[in-house]
This record gives C-alpha cells, structure tokens and sequence, in this order.
C-alpha cells in the first residue's frame, strides 16, 4: 500500500485524502494538512514512485487511481479526496472507477486532458545534480538554480531528495518513461455523480474554459472557483486562501 503521512482529527468526522502532484510528496502538504484535521483527519500519502512509496514499471493513472483505492479502503468508509495535478487526475480515475469510495472531490488546477507540455527539463535537472558533493539541500538547489531551476520549485524538488542516502526518492527513470501518460489521461466512460470542486489558480492556464464541457460530462456537479494570485502550485502561492477553500467547500 502506498505511504501514508496520518493527521489525527476529529474522528467523526467524514477523513480527506490528500494525492500529490509529479516529483512531490506528502510531506509537502504537511502544514495545510495540519490546519485541515482541525476539523476531520487527513491523511496525504506519496504516490507510487514518489516518497517512500513502493516502485513500479508503471505510472498510469487507472494504477494510481487503484493505489488511492486502496487507502480508501483501509480507511472503512467513504472519504473525501483532495488531488492536485498528477494526483488531481488520479483522483478524478479513482472517483470515476471507484465512485462509492469518495464523498467528495476536490481537484487543484486540472482537467481530465491531455496537456502538450512535458516535465522532463526537471527529469534532465535533478539528474545533472552530482549527489557526491551535497552535504545539504541547499547544496542541491545551487546546482537546480545552475541547471535553470526556478527558485520556488528548488526547494519543492529538494523535498524529495534524501541527503544521507544521497538518492532521490524518486523514480526519475519510470516518470520519464510514462510521461505521456502522466500529461496524458486515460480514455474513460461513466460520470462521478458526487459534489466536485474544481479549484485553480487565476494566473494558470491549465483549466480552460474549453475543457468545461468536458469537465462536465464526467463530474455533472462540477463547481469552480478561482485563487487570484495563485499560479498552477496554489496551495503553495496562496496556501491560506487555498486552505479556506478547501475547507469551505468539505462542509457544504
């Protein structure tokens, strides 16, 4: 089963489960996890190839959907579902495959489409990095900065880098062979009939207004809304306005 970073909470309450985006992991979501089980139990897990999740040859999202299926599972009973990007379409799968196990659905700054964009110039990044000569993140992040690494995204790949083992905990050579599925989604019949949030940042541009009918098709009850200020990390741009969001919406 996948990791699981557990955020104790009111018990009665309905849990949420936080799926991370590419190259991140559960840790990242650590203090707005934190805020959230003020009110329910939350639980952020790494993703398959991320963290100290287990490996695999694959990264599809019906696999990552049936990894948070899993979690659900384990839990007894119906949990909300928070996914941002790559964890954003895999949990758009999980509702779509698993639709009895999620309450409901929050979706941070993705569509269920195919993007033309590729992550591999991070891939080629962390790869240039020599492990042998850092001694701390920092020591990483100079070497991100060099390789064109924007500032903000150094310290959130770093997070993902275990200095002593001098190893990323990362699966950089499967995300780099399926990456056309992680930019990708996958063909999909069927609709999630439960109340869906679709959450972006107003200075991003990976949800259009023409990816809306699609949207719809699959998720009837889509709602939307905007974080002015925010690009595509959000919950990094403005993590106190995404958390209000967030947390407005789970009691609805």
């Amino acid at each position: 089963m996948l990791n699981v970073i557990r955020h104790d909470g009111p018990a009665e309450a309905t849990p949420l489960v936080i799926a991370h985006g590419l190259f991140g992991s559960g840790r990242n979501w650590g203090v707005i996890a934190k805020r959230l089980s003020t009110e329910r139990p939350v639980i952020a897990v790494d993703m398959r190839n991320h963290g100290l999740s287990p490996r695999s040859d694959s990264n599809s999202y019906p696999d990552m959907a049936d990894d948070l299926a899993e979690v659900l599972q384990a839990e007894g009973r119906p949990c909300a579902v928070l996914g941002h990007s790559m964890g954003g379409k895999a949990a758009m799968v999980l509702a779509l495959r698993h639709g009895a196990l999620v309450e409901r659905l929050v979706i941070a700054d993705i569509a269920p489409v195919t993007y033309g964009h590729s992550q591999q110039e991070f891939i080629d990044a962390m790869r240039s990095v020599d492990l042998d000569t850092v001694s701390r993140r920092s020591d990483a992040e100079a070497q991100l900065a060099e390789a064109g690494v924007p500032r903000a995204l150094q310290s959130f790949f770093t997070q993902s880098l275990d200095v002593q083992e001098k190893r990323w905990r990362l699966n950089l050579e499967v995300l780099e062979a399926e990456m056309d599925k992680i930019t990708g989604f996958p063909e999909i019949t069927g609709s999630y009939e439960g109340r869906t949030l679709f959450l972006t940042g107003a200075d991003s541009d990976y949800v259009l207004p023409e990816h809306r009918d699609r949207i719809k098709a699959l998720f009837p009850r889509a709602a939307f809304a905007k974080l002015p200020g925010a690009g595509h990390w959000l919950h990094a741009d403005k993590p106190r306005e995404f958390e209000a969001a967030v947390a407005h919406f789970l009691t609805l």
